[in-house]
Order: C-alpha cells, then sequence, then structure tokens
C-alpha cells in the first residue's frame, strides 16, 4: 500500500492501522491511547497541521470518527541521534541502483533507536534519491556490498532476482583458532577444510533475545564454507574463509561459522551470548560482504560489485 505522504529527511511516513470499534470515538482518542503518555502535544500538533492523513492524501482532524478510516499516515517524531563514526560509501550508480559499501556498525535500514543512522536513509538524504529501496539486508554488525532500487518503474525486475535466487553473493569472514588442547591450530585447520564444507541446517528465530538456533527438520540455510589461507602469531592464528550462502536466513553465516566451530571473531552471540555492551568501533564483527554477481535484468550484461572495504584481522 503506497503511502500517501512523500519520505522526509530520508524517512518513510508511518502507516496505522485503525481498529475497527473499541472504547474510543475518534482517530485521535486512538491515537492518544497508544502514544499519549510520550507525547500528547505533538500528536495533537500533528493534527491541527494536517499531517495525519487518510490513504487519498485527506487530512484527519481532531474529530475524524474512528470507523471513517482503516489506514492513516503520518510523520513520527525522530529522536536525537549521535551520528556513528563511520560512512557509507557508493561503488556504482545508475539510473536503476545505486550499489553502496556499507560501514560495520550502521543498519542498512532504521529500525529501534536508529532511524536517521541507518545507510538507507543516509543514502537518500545524501544523493537526493527519496525513493531508494534496499533490495536485501545486511547485519547492522555486518559490512560490505549492498544493492539499492533507484526507481519504482524498474524496482521489480531486481527484487525478482533475489526472489529467484539468481544473485550469487560472497562473503568473507576471520575466525580465530582455538588452541586449547592443541586441536585447533593451522594445521587442523589446513586439514578439517582441506576440501570446502556445505553447511545445511534447518534455522528458526529464537523467541529468546534476537538469536538464531538451528532445530531439528527440512534444511532451509545453506553455506559453503572454504578456507582461503591461515596466518597470524604462533600463539594466536587465525583464518580467513570464503563463504557463498544458498540461502538468507538471519545470523546465517555466523551460526554456521560457529557450528563449524570456528566462530566468527568479535561476534557478541555466536557461539556465546555476550552481555550487551557499547559498540566497540575497534573490534567490528570480522564479517564482509564481499561481492555480488548477477545478470542485470536491464542492461543483459552480467555485473559484479566487490567491496573495498578490508578485515582488520585478516591474517598476512
Amino acid at each position: 500500500m503506497k503511502s500517501p505522504l512523500p519520505v522526509r529527511n530520508g524517512v518513510n511516513a508511518t502507516r496505522l492501522r485503525l481498529p475497527a470499534e473499541g472504547p474510543w470515538d475518534t482517530a485521535l482518542d486512538y491515537m492518544l491511547h497508544r502514544w499519549g503518555h510520550i507525547d500528547p502535544e505533538g500528536i495533537l500538533e500533528r493534527f491541527d497541521g494536517g499531517e495525519i492523513v487518510a490513504a487519498d492524501g485527506s487530512p484527519l482532524s481532531r474529530d475524524t470518527p474512528l470507523e471513517e478510516h482503516t489506514f492513516i499516515w503520518y510523520y513520527r517524531t525522530l529522536p536525537a541521534e549521535v551520528r556513528l563514526p563511520v560512512e557509507v560509501s557508493v561503488l556504482y550508480r545508475d539510473e536503476h541502483v545505486v550499489v553502496a559499501d556499507k560501514p560495520h556498525f550502521l543498519p542498512t535500514t532504521p529500525g529501534g533507536t536508529y532511524i536517521q543512522e541507518s545507510a538507507l536513509v543516509r543514502l537518500r538524504n545524501e544523493l537526493d534519491l527519496p525513493d531508494l529501496v534496499p533490495m536485501h539486508r545486511l547485519d547492522r554488525m555486518t559490512a560490505g556490498v549492498l544493492l539499492f532500487s533507484v526507481s519504482p518503474e524498474t524496482r521489480g525486475r531486481y527484487q525478482v532476482l533475489f526472489e529467484r535466487r539468481a544473485v550469487q553473493k560472497e562473503y568473507e569472514c576471520v575466525s580465530r583458532l582455538d588452541l586449547a588442547g592443541g586441536a585447533h591450530d593451522a594445521g587442523w585447520a589446513a586439514q578439517r577444510f582441506r576440501s570446502p564444507a556445505v553447511v545445511r541446517n534447518r534455522m528458526v528465530k529464537s523467541r529468546d533475545y534476537l538469536l538464531a538456533a538451528v532445530v531439528h527438520g527440512e534444511p532451509n540455510a545453506e553455506t559453503r564454507v572454504s578456507l582461503e589461507r591461515v596466518g597470524g602469531p604462533a600463539d594466536a592464528p587465525r583464518a580467513l574463509f570464503r563463504l557463498e550462502p544458498h540461502t538468507g536466513k538471519t545470523h546465517q553465516l555466523r551460526v554456521h561459522m560457529a557450528g563449524l566451530g570456528v566462530g566468527i571473531m568479535h561476534d557478541p552471540f555466536y557461539p556465546v551470548l555476550r552481555d550487551k555492551a557499547p559498540d566497540d568501533y575497534s573490534r567490528p564483527l570480522q564479517l564482509l560482504a564481499r561481492g555480488i554477481r548477477f545478470r542485470d535484468p536491464m542492461s543483459g550484461r552480467d555485473v559484479e560489485f566487490r567491496s573495498e572495504l578490508t578485515l582488520q584481522e585478516t591474517p598476512a
């Protein structure tokens, strides 16, 4: 359902579904019930300023009956945000797509405490592209290549590529080799991953916190894992892996690497959930979306985009 309100400050208007009935006479009564404890004056100002509208763009008043509309749109109050000390760069741009290099710690899209501090909102504002929409997602802690659609007219052509899994994705990660018991040293890694490993299992979002879990059942997640090289100091060897996901489940790569006994460096979730702590910009998750490949539906050419970022723990 298309919003009747344009993007403002890089952020979409919020859609709200009104209940069909209840102890509220007006749409205003319902909104005050939902959010009056947070910003009652702001809600009243929006109604008086014509900034709460119906599907056809017509403004609601304080007296608009609850049952008159099913959906309404409005601009939410944006919280003050401290700019994150990271930058998103553009690798490629044409009239159909923007390809960006997202840094660690920056979310792909607005959510939670990060609204304007997201790759989408930053790029919309910096490039003056209010219709920009991401074609896929990267975790906030993951860096690398992101594809955005510029034009609503051609967006569907790119969405189909992802729906049909016609986009090949390549990631890199660095894992610390556990020397406990002398098992996971450089020789162990070379032997264990002398051939690429293919991990297949069934993953679901856990009801506990934001984690993903592996459960019994038909596999729905698959990753090909290849060892690139091992290096680093003798007492703390590290391994660089190439990861090729066939599916895109939440935290898939992080879960699969932890399951192989080579969890990604600086991962606060897997294999062990750590206590929540402020972001440590000196220790980003060592996971990078290195590149994507696909046949461009507009030009018919095979294209590939590669990240210009590096993982700081990559062994020499």
